[in-house]
């Protein structure tokens, strides 16, 4: 029966509420533990597709008489246009429509960074479209950019309202102290470097506008992108297979979509409109910079009586307030917590959405603060974060639905042992030393998703959903969920995803949401396609469904009786069994998160200031574990993104333009090969029983968290300096070397 309920969901840290029809879900959860094909590790089904180049991305589009788009966008941070000669534009040779500020929204005459849209053309090709753009010849007045977040927040300059956070009494938590540290962490600005750049190409057809695009959120668009134009929502068809890379950058339509769509509906022919790599690293998105102001303060024993910060986050022109502050009210037990968060609105080009938005920054100023204390308190870091483990959420005492973060502390012992005989290993000026850090995130997902399954007289099923695979191995995750339900070979089973048109809804792939999310939906469509094979075989052969089941491809009697699933889905011919799910509310009055800590070993060059890590372990709670392969894989990925976060990475701005300088992948400083360690993969894989009939939470950010605070953790321990500062590049630790040294003569000059 279909119920409607009011349900919370959550994304990226931000939640709503919203009415949700579902059926009843009448599905015990799976025993703990590997079973047929779920828990097993598994290769992509879509992985030869990928590898060999069959599979069509966005990029790979050609539609007949495409069009090809380019954008003229603001060489400034602030200005206001003066000129600018499109009819010139319109004279140029391929050149088949011209759109200007006055045209559609996302354009401007007043840019408030640089990159900011203010023309576009569609041409022949995307040279004779870039040529003609220099014949407008725009003028500017320049106005002086607001760029230093700490002004802006002086200003009042911000997206929101400040975000205020306070339970119990700071003050008297202070008070209670037996040591305080106070220290100042900041994070830089960094870039997402999906390979494959943000782009669409939208064609109409009659009324409606099919859009291919590179995306995470094929139903935000769709509804972004039907508002935009005043059309119904199914009047925008939107459509992604395969997508190269987004990590979070990819959740909205983005100009370059609207400009396609609107130069397609004046020249009637497909457009497409990607941005370039230079483009991509100055307009598409990033993680913000943060200024954390923090204090933590413990009694003798290790016992935090408080802890407090004020967080300030570079945000640009646009984006949204992230949850920088929720490590420090989530992670551990403290009855005093005070933080205060402030969205600067700066003359620079927007955030967006990167891979567990805000706790990946605050996470690092809190863990280095705990080590910070820990050293004050003579109290070993792992032990001073067990004595703080908390049982449930502070922020409003809700009980976690799941929480084995003790046992991630429990594996990580042997891990954390290690630091012994790696600091013997310390030789001539390269120094080595182990370090640790915690993790709290999302990934609970929610509802509505919705799956089909259809299976015909082969016995093969199809799982239809409108979902997307952004290369976590999503695909491969539902059909694992399907064919363990049907009792039937992974072989057996097709995944047709990435189409508004060809599915039902499914949510975002963002947040860590898409199994916990799509999984329960797919399950439970597997379930009533079961329900009906069983009834079909009870009526063929003549027994009660109750003894029937499906396993091993084969319908089998509890008396011994087995026949093929063929021979019973023969009997439909171009009959179909079709099934359907959807997936349920959240647990209500509950918390639903993530947990996991990391180890990290690293060598520090103290004459140079190089940096190498060695190992990183990684120990994580994610609920059941689908694909122990695709999980594996998940984890190596954001660790690597994560070193280059914590060495190499960051956005340069012009102190004084506001111009952007790190636009190639030669001065913006990815990760490589030679920069990876080794990496220690340990799931606790325990089912979360409160959380759908699966039972798994999502794996997608949890690994990037710790790892930045764990590698500077490890260089604390190997060298004695406290890092404060990311990048840690060569000049910064040296920095904080010579900091250390002093320090030591300081207290080495003082009377006993």
């Amino acid at each position: 029966m279909a119920r409607l309920i009011r349900t919370e969901k959550e994304v990226e840290g931000r939640f709503t509420e919203q009415w949700i029809v579902v059926e009843e879900d009448a599905l015990d959860q799976w025993p703990a533990g590997p079973r047929t094909v779920v828990g097993q590790p598994t290769r992509r089904v879509d992985g030869v597709e990928r590898a060999t180049g069959a599979a069509v991305y966005t990029a790979d589009v050609q539609l007949p008489g495409m069009l090809h788009a380019a954008v003229l966008r603001s060489p400034h941070a602030r200005a206001r246009l003066v000129r600018l000669d499109l009819d010139a534009v319109r004279a140029a040779p391929g050149v088949r429509a011209v759109i200007g500020p006055d045209d559609l929204d996302v354009l401007t005459s007043e840019p408030c960074y640089e990159g900011h849209g203010v023309a576009a053309v569609a041409a022949d090709s995307f040279e004779a479209a870039r040529a003609a753009l220099e014949l407008a010849a725009p003028e500017w007045e320049v106005l002086e950019p607001l760029l230093d977040p700490e002004e802006a927040v002086r200003r009042e300059s911000l997206l929101a309202e400040p975000r205020r956070h306070d339970r119990g009494d700071f003050d008297r938590g202070l008070a209670a102290a037996d040591v305080v540290v106070q220290a100042e962490y900041r994070t830089q600005t960094l870039l997402h470097n999906p390979l494959e750049t943000h782009q669409s190409v939208c064609h109409w057809e009659g009324d409606t506008l099919v859009l291919y695009t590179s995306t995470q959120n094929i139903w935000g668009v769709r509804d972004e992108v039907a508002d935009a134009f005043g059309l119904p929502h199914d009047g925008v068809r939107v459509i992604c297979r395969f997508m190269g890379g987004g990590f979070g950058a990819k959740n909205d339509a983005g100009d370059y979509t609207l400009v396609a769509a609107e130069l397609a509906r004046r020249t009637g022919r497909p457009v497409r409109c990607a941005l370039t790599r230079r483009e991509e690293n100055v307009v598409s998105g990033n993680r913000n910079a943060t200024i954390q102001r923090l204090t933590a303060a413990a009694r003798s024993d290790g016992t935090l009586t408080a802890l407090g910060g004020e967080f300030v986050s570079a945000l640009g022109w646009d984006g949204w307030l992230g949850p920088t502050a929720g490590p420090m009210q989530m992670l551990y037990a403290c009855a005093n917590v005070r933080t205060v968060e402030y969205g600067a609105k700066l003359n620079l080009p927007p955030m967006a959405a990167f891979r567990a938005p805000g706790f990946v920054e605050g996470t690092f100023g809190l863990e280095c603060l705990l080590d910070e204390l820990a050293a004050r308190l003579e109290l070993d870091p792992l032990e001073l974060r067990r004595r703080n483990h908390a049982d449930s959420d502070g922020t409003d005492d809700r009980p976690y639905t799941s929480k084995n973060l003790m046992e991630c502390y429990r594996r990580a012992e042997t891990h954390w042992e290690r630091r012994h005989e790696v600091r013997a290993r310390s030789e001539g000026p390269w120094k080595r030393g182990v370090g640790m850090a915690s993790q709290i995130w999302y990934g609970g997902g929610g509802p509505p998703s919705y799956a089909w399954i259809r299976v015909g007289s082969d016995g093969r099923a199809v799982v239809v959903t409108a979902m997307q695979d952004i290369g976590t191995g999503t695909r491969t995750a539902m059909a694992q969920i399907a064919a363990e339900e049907l009792g039937v070979p992974l072989e057996h089973v097709r995944v047709e995803i990435g189409d508004s048109a060809r599915g039902p809804y499914s949510v975002i792939s963002g947040g860590s949401s898409t199994t916990p999310s799509m999984g329960p939906a797919v399950r439970s469509a597997a379930a009533d396609v079961k329900r009906q094979i069983l009834e079909i075989a009870a009526q063929r052969f003549h027994l009660e469904e109750r003894v029937l089941d499906l396993k091993g491809g084969n319908v089998v009697s509890a008396d011994g009786g087995s026949w093929s699933l063929e021979e019973v889905t023969g009997l439909l011919e171009d009959a179909q069994i079709l099934g359907k799910g959807a997936r349920g509310p959240n647990p209500t009055g509950m918390r639903v998160m993530t947990f996991g800590a990391q180890v990290a070993e690293v060598a520090v060059d103290v004459e140079t200031g190089e940096v190498r890590v060695e190992r990183v372990a990684a120990i994580h709670d994610v609920g059941r574990i689908v694909n122990p392969l695709g999980a594996s894989s998940q984890v190596e990925g954001g660790i690597i993104q994560a070193i280059g976060h914590a060495l190499s990475e960051e956005r340069l701005d012009d102190p004084a333009t506001g111009l952007v300088l790190t636009q190639t992948l030669d001065a913006y400083k990815v990760p490589t090969i030679a920069d990876v360690p080794e990496i220690v993969t340990e799931l606790v894989d325990v089912p979360d029983e409160h959380l759908t009939n699966l039972g798994s939470k999502g794996l997608g950010e949890p690994p990037i968290i710790p790892t930045a605070a764990a590698i500077a953790n490890a260089i604390r321990d190997a060298t004695g300096a406290d890092v404060r500062s990311l990048p840690i590049t060569r000049e910064e630790l040296l920095h904080a070397l010579e900091a250390a040294r002093e320090q030591e003569r300081r207290g080495a000059a003082a009377p006993a």
